[in-house]
């Protein structure tokens, strides 16, 4: 499948977690929150990111989640649209199946496309995704997190580390960084 060359998405997802990362009997790691910026590949800037807030259906969000991510379940039920919804917005308000898109690491793929399997949702996002942190390590030759790489980039966090948006954003400003010193040509092997 071809992809628009034009720009691409930069999501991070955040999902139910307890603490030890290890779901307790009866409970499921389910998307809390899903980040998106767009890349404008011609003027290399980053559009506001957007965050899309589901509350749980299967799962509880935890003390631990909360104080990792700030996000409550008064919250996500107060601002937040069905999981259905937001596969829906991706699609029509930043055509994910048909833009490259990348996260930090491979986890935000496997959870999106595990989850939509397992509600019969159709998944949003193309099959052309970037992993910027086996990018970052094929580039600078260090395979370290978001925040690492920031602080190796000299940028500071922007926002909340561990929200989706901010994360998005600042997985966004990383990449940027890379094509400024190395050209676009770090994104080749997906296409662009």
């Amino acid at each position: 499948m071809s992809i628009y060359k034009d720009a691409l998405l930069v999501v991070d997802i955040e999902a139910t977690c307890w603490e030890g990362y290890t779901a307790p009997p009866g409970q499921e790691n389910e998307i809390i929150e899903i980040g998106v910026t767009v890349l404008d590949l011609a003027t290399l800037t980053l559009s506001p990111a957007v965050s899309l807030l589901i509350p749980p259906t299967a799962s509880e969000v935890s003390p631990f989640c909360t104080q990792l991510t700030g996000l409550t379940l008064d919250q996500l039920q107060r601002d937040g649209v069905t999981f259905e919804d937001a596969c829906h917005q991706l699609e029509k308000v930043f055509n994910a199946r048909n833009r490259l898109w990348a996260s930090w690491g491979g986890w935000d793929m496997r959870i999106m496309r595990a989850q939509c399997k397992a509600r019969a949702v159709r998944y949003p996002f193309s099959d052309k995704h970037a992993n910027l942190k086996r990018l970052y390590a094929d580039v600078v030759g260090q395979r370290i997190g978001l925040k690492s790489a920031l602080e190796a980039r000299q940028l500071p966090l922007e926002g909340v580390h561990h929200r989706g948006g901010d994360d998005a954003y600042n997985a966004g400003r990383v990449l940027v960084s890379l094509i400024q010193q190395h050209s676009l040509s770090v994104l080749r092997r997906y296409g662009i």
